[in-house]
């Protein structure tokens, strides 16, 4: 007589309030980002203590030229959720080590060389983005210590997308947390001469800033590993052959992704180049925005990271009616979320300009996003969960067309309509016109997508969105739901 195999676990993600799922994977990767975006505004706070305006805007620049290379890994982690969590979905756990393999290692290798490239034209770069003199220099120097930890970098985002595939929120939060943690400690040690009037500091200025910052990617990266590995054993062998057989797979979603992903870094090059034309004190203000925009909206970027695992699980089930829950439960909580967001930042404007020692052109610029700009989120973060729901069911092509309609064709146009009269105020008016105008067109969209989308059919050629095997999905169709999880290895 045969052994029959008993069916794996269904996805934890395929049973219970689609609703806690959503506030629960998104409140725990909101905390770790929260953390790693707070002690980012706190680096550079304490480099806006050295009281040298020039190295506050470096900053900005830095971070400009890299969020291109971060962004691509962030198509890769797209890519990483949807084909791990619909294999998990699907009862396919063999599957699902093989892609969180092959993601690991394609992500690595994609970073290093783009990391690679930054360092060597930097100054090209960095010129390129507006930058000059002393800000250019301190830019420049930023990147050439930080820029090669990228790589390092890959591991802690992949392996934190292959953990929220799973449905490991506590474990895809701490890889985050690390790196906040360790900045924590170090930033001021490398910063300044004596910290807390301690003499244990290196003193080393904006070059410290950058170190720290290289060290505690290191440390995400190896808790990603730690996680992956380790604790779930969802990583499979490393064979060459098998990243080549995966390559496709990945790409197929990744490569759609990735230029949905930059198109964020394209639209915040424009916005940056049109505030430096205002001079050091107004790109100061815009290089506090950004880390306001991330720290205060770092549930929404969660968001767009969680809603992927649930809707990828459920549609890798072939449960239709739970992805249309998901999605709408995610937007109303993306509403929520934001409008709170939206009034503490406007509550807090003034405190924050006089804690940067921003001058009045930069206060300016902070204070048009917390009083106006931000409550445009709403519709952005409506956006990022319709990125999501085409990226893991098989049309990411649609999320690339609607964030470059907002960044390559909406966001100029404000930028030439509101720059202009309003100097460096009008960037901020413009980068939250754009986003209302797309933002109300992707909502819709989706829906429509979600509301209209078959289950996944039979297993054959693909090329947008992983397969799924006919007979797994009438399996997991057909069986009994569980009511609980089965716990994952050594957990």
């Amino acid at each position: 007589m045969t052994e029959q195999k008993a069916p794996a676990a269904a996805g934890r993600f395929t049973t219970g309030s689609t609703m806690r799922h959503v506030a629960v994977m998104t409140m725990a990767g909101a905390v770790g980002l929260t953390l790693m975006f707070l002690v980012d505004a706190v680096t550079l706070l304490y480099v806006s203590m050295l009281k040298v305006e020039a190295l506050t805007a470096a900053v900005g620049y830095a971070w400009t030229i890299q969020f291109f290379i971060v962004s691509v890994g962030l198509g890769f982690s797209i890519a990483a959720t949807a084909l791990v969590s619909r294999a998990l979905g699907a009862r396919d756990r063999e599957s699902a080590r093989a892609h969180a393999t092959s993601a690991l290692a394609t992500t690595f290798v994609v970073l290093s060389v783009l990391s690679g490239g930054a360092v060597i034209w930097r100054h090209d770069l960095l010129t390129l983005l507006g930058a000059e003199g002393e800000a250019l220099e301190a830019a420049a120097s930023f990147i050439l210590l930080a820029g090669p930890s990228l790589p390092l970098m890959s591991f802690g985002m992949i392996g934190g997308s292959i953990l929220r595939a799973e449905g490991d929120a506590k474990r895809s939060m701490l890889i985050t947390m690390a790196s906040g943690l360790v900045s924590v400690v170090l930033d001021p040690i490398m910063i300044f001469d004596a910290p807390l009037g301690l003499n244990i500091g290196m003193g080393m200025g904006i070059e410290g800033a950058a170190i720290a910052m290289t060290i505690a990617r290191g440390a995400s990266g190896l808790l990603g590993l730690w996680g992956v590995l380790w604790v779930h054993n969802l990583a499979g062998p490393l064979r060459l052959s098998t990243v080549v057989h995966d390559l496709k797979s990945i790409m197929a979603v990744a490569g759609p992704a990735t230029l949905t992903q930059l198109s964020t870094p394209f639209g915040n090059f424009l916005l940056t180049r049109a505030v430096s034309e205002h001079g050091d004190g107004a790109m100061a203000g815009w290089s506090v925005t950004t880390r306001l925009t991330v720290l205060a909206f770092g549930g929404i970027f969660a968001l767009s990271s969680a809603i992927g695992g649930i809707i990828g699980q459920n549609y890798g089930a072939g449960d239709m009616a739970r992805v249309r829950q998901a999605y709408r439960d995610a937007i109303l909580f993306c509403a929520l979320y934001v409008a709170t967001a939206w009034a503490i930042l406007a509550a807090l404007s003034g405190y924050v300009a006089a804690a940067f020692s921003l001058t009045p052109e930069g206060g300016a610029v902070v204070e048009a996003f917390a009083l106006y700009g931000a409550g445009a989120f709403i519709l952005v973060g409506g956006m990022y969960v319709a990125n999501a729901a085409f990226n893991v069911m098989g049309r990411p092509i649609i999320s690339s067309a609607m964030n470059w309609s907002r960044d390559g064709i909406a966001t100029p146009m404000m930028i030439w309509l509101f720059a202009g009269p309003l100097a460096a105020q009008g960037v901020v008016y413009a980068q939250g016109a754009a986003g209302i105008l797309v933002g109300v067109v992707s909502v819709w969209a989706g829906w429509i997508f979600v509301k209209n989308r078959a289950a996944p059919g039979p297993m054959g050629r693909w090329s947008s969105a992983p397969p799924v095997a006919s007979a797994r999905a009438a399996a997991v169709l057909g069986a009994t739901r569980v009511a609980s999880d089965a716990p994952s290895p050594r957990e």
